[in-house]
């Protein structure tokens, strides 16, 4: 993953590894909330018995968490993807050269997916452009 991390995001890097024990650089906000990114073998690790680590997380820095497993490829965008976005949910996922295109289904789900004023769009956009080097289409 390309991009800076300013120096909020570095405290809320540092939180996170002092209280979910797993290092991670990855870290991006989404949705009025922010988005982990650890290796798959340290999720259950990160996450903590029954989500202790992801309330302890959240009640500190006052935003929604939400703990993920870092994408190792192209092959895994559609998980990634499902679960930052969850729990709206998406017909379809296709990967193109040059471009990531989800079939949203119905309109609410659109909507959702789109956000006021495109904000999750383009959140969804600049994460999809930093891991895996192409733009979003929602259809």
């Amino acid at each position: 993953m390309e991009g800076t991390i300013d120096m909020q995001m570095m405290r809320y890097l540092n939180i996170f590894s002092r209280i979910a024990h797993v290092e991670t650089q990855f870290c991006f906000k989404y949705n009025e909330g922010l988005v982990f990114c650890v290796p798959k073998q340290d999720l259950s690790r990160a996450l903590g018995r029954n989500a202790e680590n992801v309330r302890q997380i959240s009640q500190m820095i006052r935003k929604r968490v939400k703990i993920v497993a870092c994408p190792r490829g192209i092959q895994d965008a559609k998980e990634f993807v499902e679960n930052v976005v969850s729990p709206i949910q998406f017909k379809d996922l296709q990967v193109t050269p040059d471009e990531i295109i989800i079939n949203a289904g119905g309109i609410q789900s659109k909507a959702a997916l789109f956000g006021r004023n495109k904000k999750r769009f383009e959140e969804m956009q600049e994460v999809l452009r930093n891991y895996f080097k192409r733009n979003l289409r929602i259809i």
